[in-house]
């Protein structure tokens, strides 16, 4: 087996300069209109052209004139610019401990990939379970979930170790996009992706945002959710939906293969041509099981999972199973780094200002007089189906996670448990702009997390037998 250059660069469709235009007036137009505006009883002009700054990133965020880190960082400068935070406050995120949580857990998933480990653990589950088309796509749900509690980038896990396995093993089975795709490989990428979503959804480092958004729980209502909290609520309901999910696929949606022996075959010939674990796949078992262990025990050490997070990538360093090269070409880590410090200070300077309290106190006559279960059930469908709007995880929940929670709470609703199901909500959500077809499986664009959707298929991992 080797890696080919099958995939040629995905073509881009980019946007004509009327098309931009219309995107940069909507942005600019945000902006301009909110600043107009009267600012509210006790609410400030600086706190008031903070909103409109906000209010304009995040419709930058969703047109994208330009691409999303960038239109951060452009708001960020705007803050600093016209005055409305000085600018050391306007930089202040770029040292939050949850945006170096996320880029320093982005530079351990690259370590997975690069040694090796994360495909040794994917053919260790086919070769067990990876007889039959449905036990293969276990095979590699499972894998995917044992990744998961480690790498916060789904995109990597998919792109980088799950897809390019289950797209060669169903080419193995003549199955290709196109008229051949029902007979096993349509099967497996929907399955994958449907799971996927759940799979973000159970653990703080499922995908990039989630960082983020425990940041907004804590900054509204004071409830740290950590990665042990964060896996408490979810791994109960998580397991049983990805124990159902596939059966499910599997009535509604059969592959016409049922059987897939040389599945198992495969991925153990392809262990015998590994071989043994090397001493850098090791020394990533040792970082993984290190770092994964601190997060779920930080209630008895009080290490911060960032620091935790720090210390993984200094062993990944010093021990040479990482190179600072590796780490400055890992772009999608300095892209998140970019959106998440800048998200960061902008909403929590922005809840500073009272205009999220002040939110919260006159949509609560929208929700005078329901109960509270009520209140919290429409405004999670709402919130669920918002989605359609948005072009990536991180800027519907940096946009309405916040305002949201406060309206439930508002409503009564108890606060532990609105956080957890817009948390969840929050990925699972990303159902919705799934555009599967059965003939077609070959996913370009799938990122749950902060770079929108982005190409996830290196074309340096396809694998082939």
């Amino acid at each position: 087996m080797q890696l080919t250059p099958e995939h040629s660069e995905s073509e881009v469709i980019r946007p004509t300069p009327e098309h931009k235009l219309i995107r940069w007036g909507a942005v600019l137009g945000a902006g301009v209109t909110i600043a107009l505006i009267p600012p509210p009883t006790e609410i400030t002009t600086q706190s008031w052209r903070l909103l409109a700054i906000f209010v304009a990133t995040i419709i930058g965020l969703i047109a994208q004139p330009l691409p999303g880190g960038a239109m951060v960082l452009l708001g960020v400068a705007a803050t600093a610019l016209l005055g409305v935070m000085p600018v050391s406050q306007a930089l202040a995120g770029y040292g939050d401990p949850v945006v170096w949580l996320v880029l320093a857990a982005f530079f351990m998933s690259r370590g997975m990939i690069k040694t090796g480990l994360g495909r040794r653990i994917a053919f260790l589950f086919i070769r067990a379970i990876g007889r039959r088309s449905l036990g293969l796509g276990y095979a590699l749900i499972a894998t995917d979930v044992l990744l998961a509690t480690f790498i916060p980038s789904n995109g990597a896990r998919s792109g980088g170790i799950i897809f390019p396995i289950a797209k060669s093993l169903a080419e193995a089975y003549d199955s290709k996009p196109g008229p051949t795709a029902s007979r096993l490989g349509a099967f497996l990428m929907i399955l994958i992706y449907q799971c996927e979503v759940v799979i973000c959804a159970m653990f703080l480092t499922g995908q990039a945002s989630n960082p983020l958004i425990a940041k907004f729980a804590l900054q509204a209502t004071g409830i740290e959710l950590s990665y042990s909290r964060w896996a408490l609520g979810a791994i109960v309901p998580g397991l049983v939906s990805l124990l159902v999910i596939p059966l499910l696929l599997y009535r509604i949606f059969p592959p016409e293969i049922k059987r897939t022996p040389a599945a198992a075959e495969f991925a153990a010939a392809e262990l015998v041509r590994m071989g043994p674990m090397t001493k850098q796949e090791r020394l990533m078992l040792l970082v993984f099981a290190l770092v994964a262990s601190l997060w779920m025990t930080t209630a008895f050490h009080g290490i911060h999972y960032a620091a935790v997070a720090l210390l993984g990538i200094s062993v990944l360093l010093l021990s040479g199973v990482l190179t600072w090269e590796d780490a400055l070409t890992e772009r999608a880590a300095w892209d998140v780094f970019i959106w998440y410090g800048g998200l960061v200070r902008m909403a929590e300077a922005l809840s500073e200002t009272g205009i999220t309290k002040r939110f919260a106190d006159s949509a609560a006559e929208f929700t005078a007089g329901w109960s509270w279960w009520a209140a919290l059930a429409i405004l999670l469908l709402i919130y669920f189906y918002a989605h359609y709007g948005f072009a990536s995880i991180t800027a519907h929940s940096t946009a309405m996670y916040t305002p949201f929670l406060v309206v439930i709470i508002a409503a009564g609703a108890p606060a532990y448990l609105a956080v957890l199901l817009l948390a969840y909500c929050s990925n699972l959500m990303a159902v919705l702009l799934v555009a599967a077809r059965a003939d077609r499986f070959d996913p370009k664009h799938i990122d749950l997390g902060g770079g929108g959707r982005r190409l996830v298929e290196d074309p340096r991992m396809v694998v082939s037998p």
